[in-house]
């Protein structure tokens, strides 16, 4: 499947399970958090294939809280690139510090 399908899918699938509904984006917040703290411990522990799983889970709770606020993750990912294309900077101590 590709990007697009993937997340017609996980769509469908939160709104089987009632979790598109905008009210409930404090809660999903919170699991964007639970998830990205899952995916730093497999990073940090070298777990390879957990890892690859917790990258999944930390989009997957991205997509459906950009749902609940009105959102299209793609179109948000769009406005990002757009923002950092023609950005200048260097890399200090593994790190890009923009230009000014």
């Amino acid at each position: 499947m590709n990007y697009y399908e993937l997340e017609s899918k996980v769509l469908e699938w939160a709104d089987e399970k009632g979790l598109l509904a905008p009210e409930n984006y404090p809660k999903q917040f919170m699991k964007l958090d639970e998830e990205k703290g899952e995916l730093s411990g497999s990073i940090l522990k070298g777990k390879r294939e957990k890892e690859k799983d917790g990258f999944g889970d930390v989009m997957v709770t991205l997509i459906i809280l950009a749902t609940q606020r009105g959102l299209n993750l793609t179109e948000c990912l769009e406005l990002a690139y757009n923002e950092i294309a023609d950005r200048k900077g260097t890399m200090i101590d593994g790190s890009f510090v923009k230009d000014e």
